[in-house]
């Protein structure tokens, strides 16, 4: 059996593939050139992360394709249901991911908070001949401890980042549709445990008292945060998006930090990504990050060898 990892694999999951008696090819293949590809090297499996498209188109054309994998937790570049219709099974890894995307998050948070973004801008710059300017000018920061994050969707990436913000000693307020509570359990270095329960409330709560609101939900057809949402907020939040693009509106976001209703923010996503908009990478109140959510080495080793288990099950069960 033949996998193709168009947009590359950990070597923990080629390894594991292997030993299951697949034969993996790690080449990246142009969308335009990737239905022939695929059908002149007889594919089996084709797996994606964010970079590949996986269409009607391809779906038909590929009649040989099995299994089609994403790498990670959205499957909006997957025509999924169309492809479960046609019988190809559609796989993904929601759980791989979920703890580097809250770090990200509170990387971005702290480095807000402490001003980071633009000092390590103007440290390089100007450190030597205007120290003193510049420490006065980022010595305002303020401690997240004690304040209140909002998480706009409260599945698994959404409570990895209370969890992150429950160790920082913030006060978590939830929204999510579809979820009235969830049962948090917080593992510590010594085998002790605690858990939380959160109770999720409405989303027009969560603007009003949030110091701090991240984003975890798909993607939407239209603005989850736009500007009817900003004006709802306290003056001063900072707000950061590691879900997908599309889910705040940019115009608003750069009014509502002009109008200094939003003190900072930032995106890991954006709207016109791969080139995201040249106001956005200008603007000194945002901290930016080119869609690197999941991209630590332990969740690229976990999602390779989840994917690789659930690859090999699939085509157990179907010699059985």
């Amino acid at each position: 059996m033949k996998v193709l990892a168009n947009d590359g694999i950990s070597k923990s999951g080629i390894e594991a593939l292997e030993a299951g008696g697949f034969n993996v090819n790690t080449t990246t293949v142009a969308q335009e050139q990737l239905i022939d590809y695929i059908n002149e090297n007889d594919i089996d499996v084709l797996l994606v992360r964010s970079a590949t498209q996986v269409r009607k188109d391809l779906i038909d054309a590929c009649k040989n394709l099995k299994v089609i994998g994403r790498g990670g937790v959205g499957m909006d570049n997957i025509d999924v249901d169309y492809a479960r219709n046609k019988g190809v099974h559609v796989i993904n890894t929601p759980a791989a991911s979920s703890h580097s995307v809250a770090e990200l998050v509170f990387a971005h948070m702290l480095g807000l908070a402490r001003f980071l973004h633009n000092a390590n801008r103007d440290m390089p710059l100007e450190g030597e001949t205007k120290f003193k300017a510049l420490k006065k000018s980022y010595s305002k920061g303020i401690e997240l401890k004690g304040k209140t994050i909002g998480i706009l969707g409260f599945g698994r990436i959404g409570q990895a980042t209370a969890k992150v913000a429950l160790g920082l000693g913030m006060k978590v307020v939830a929204f999510d549709p579809f979820m009235e509570e969830a049962s948090l359990e917080l593992d510590f270095f010594d085998g002790q445990t605690v858990t939380f329960n959160i109770k999720t409330i409405s989303k027009e709560e969560l603007l009003k008292q949030s110091d701090f609101i991240t984003l975890h939900v798909p993607a939407q057809d239209e603005y989850v945060i736009g500007a009817p949402e900003f004006e709802t907020m306290k003056d001063g939040v900072i707000l950061v998006n590691a879900a997908r693009g599309g889910v705040i509106d940019e115009v608003a976001l750069v009014n509502a930090i002009d109008s200094g209703k939003v003190a900072r923010a930032a995106l890991d996503v954006f709207e016109k990504e791969p080139t995201p908009e040249i106001q956005l990478l200008m603007n000194p109140s945002l901290s930016l990050t080119p869609h690197t959510g999941a991209a630590t080495n332990e969740a690229q080793d976990r999602i390779g060898t989840e994917l690789a288990s659930q690859i090999i099950a699939i085509f157990k069960g179907q010699e059985a």
